[in-house]
């Protein structure tokens, strides 16, 4: 990780989870970590006690609307430079079958999990080429992005469909970039203790589960490998885990 320091990380859905442990991480390990999601405030409270080499800035986004990410990395080549790390890490899902859900909540899930990782690769990628410095675009996928997770109860509509994409999505980058210093991994964890999946509810009240540092530990790994390495695809599954 030392070649790392000093560098410019991106991460979003930074408030909370795997997010906000992964802000920390890259904080405390000495990037300058530029950390995003609605709620910019929770993020500064969080980190306030937080002590690390690097450098932390929070800023309120949200990853579904272009604009709002436009902003941000207009910000970050103003005031930062380059961009050298994005952990694309925001993701919702909103319980519900899909022939009982509406356009409303599928477009609501597909603006973060999918459009949402289109508008941060496309411009990180255009700045990263743009200074011909080493880069790396980690997407946090799930589990979910490679089959469909049979578990009674747990009706999620289009969020295995929008993981799915991110599995190919990610694929077609790594192809895109041959040639280039730039990386794509895709991250695809089981189940995770965060908000987004409800311990006591859909099959999951007895389940095996990782922790959000684990992720982050993954990263901190992926990372650090030589810059002749690609690390296309991570899966992270709990020991014992039967999803």
């Amino acid at each position: 990780m030392n070649r790392w320091e000093g560098k410019v990380a991106l991460v979003t859905g930074a408030s909370s989870g795997i997010g906000l442990t992964v802000a920390k991480t890259l904080f405390k390990h000495g990037m300058i970590t530029v950390a995003i999601a609605r709620g910019k405030e929770k993020i500064e409270n969080e980190m306030k006690n937080i002590k690390g080499k690097g450098k932390f800035y929070a800023m309120k986004c949200d990853v579904s609307k272009e604009e709002d990410v436009l902003q941000v990395f207009e910000w970050i080549r103003k005031n930062l430079g380059n961009i050298h790390v994005v952990i694309n890490n925001a993701g919702i899902t909103v319980k519900g079958k899909i022939i009982e859900t509406n356009n409303e909540v599928w477009e609501k899930v597909i603006g973060v999990n999918l459009l949402g990782v289109l508008y941060c690769c496309k411009k990180a990628i255009k700045m990263m080429k743009e200074f011909g410095e080493e880069g790396h675009i980690i997407n946090i996928n799930s589990i979910a992005g490679h089959r469909v997770v049979r578990i009674n109860n747990w009706n999620s509509n289009v969020y295995t469909g929008t993981k799915s994409a991110i599995t190919a999505l990610t694929t077609t980058l790594e192809l895109e970039l041959i040639g280039s210093k730039i990386r794509m991994t895709s991250i695809s964890p089981g189940f995770v203790k965060t908000n987004l999946v409800n311990q006591e509810t859909g099959g999951f009240q007895n389940a095996p589960y990782i922790e959000p540092q684990d992720i982050a530990e993954s990263i901190l790994y992926i990372l650090g490998t030589h810059p002749r390495v690609q690390i296309t695809e991570m899966t992270i599954k709990p020991l014992g885990e039967r999803f």
